[in-house]
């Protein structure tokens, strides 16, 4: 069972307030793939926006090829950078990192990016460091296509590592009453040709289509909407 923590066990500020939040990851945080609407975090910023909507301010600060050490390394950076208005510090962030750290090295047995146990630690330590600046929501990693591998003819995603990496960060946020979105069971639940009409030609980026369902995904999950809506 999930548990979540309440937006106000961690913040002063009411969830229905106008909010600060970071959207901190990789490239499917940053949007690449996405011509038309600039990926999931941009869509919900323009949906903010809009006359009538929630003020609520969200800076996508997606990194291509980001791992784990690389979003510990600039946390507190971006973080201290962003509270806007009278130097309030954020409110909210939105990890969403781990997929980089998964692929084979230059062969489909290859090593990987980063050893599994070593991503168990740093994992664990960027969390205990988010945790100690705000709230935090993750967003958990997306299936692959897998026959579109090898990513830039040397990387090689596949579903079992990413099931072993995405189960170390399920099993480190629950330790920490996280919310974590379970994207990777959510996408292959819905079957594989589902799943390839959602990617760009690379196999590891979302498209236009892909995008959308991953914003529909999280505006939907519950504990996102504990934050944003009234």
């Amino acid at each position: 069972m999930q548990i979540l923590v309440s937006p106000s066990a961690h913040s002063t500020v009411s969830p229905t307030a106008s909010l600060r939040i970071l959207a901190i990851g990789d490239s499917i945080v940053y949007g690449f793939g996405d011509p038309v609407g600039g990926g999931w975090v941009e869509r919900l910023r323009r949906r903010w926006m809009s006359p009538g909507e929630a003020n609520h301010a969200l800076y996508n600060l997606g990194v291509r090829g980001d791992g784990v050490r690389h979003v510990a390394r600039r946390l507190e950076d971006e973080f201290r950078h962003r509270g806007e208005l009278r130097n309030r510090v954020p409110d909210l962030i939105i990890l969403s990192v781990g997929v980089n750290d998964s692929p084979r090295l230059s062969k489909p047995d290859g090593k990987n990016v980063l050893p599994f146990e070593v991503f168990q630690t740093e994992i664990a330590d960027l969390l205990d460091r988010s945790l100690r600046l705000c709230p935090v929501l993750f967003v958990g990693m997306i299936p692959v296509d897998e026959a579109k591998m090898p990513f830039l003819d040397c990387m090689y995603y596949n579903h079992a590592d990413q099931m072993r990496y995405n189960e170390a960060i399920r099993s480190t946020c629950e330790a920490r009453q996280i919310p974590h979105l379970n994207l990777l069971e959510i996408w292959r639940s819905r079957g594989s040709d589902w799943c390839k009409q959602q990617f760009t030609e690379d196999g590891l980026h979302p498209n236009v289509s892909g995008y959308q369902a991953l914003l529909e995904d999280i505006s939907n999950w519950d504990a996102f909407r504990q934050w944003i809506e009234p």
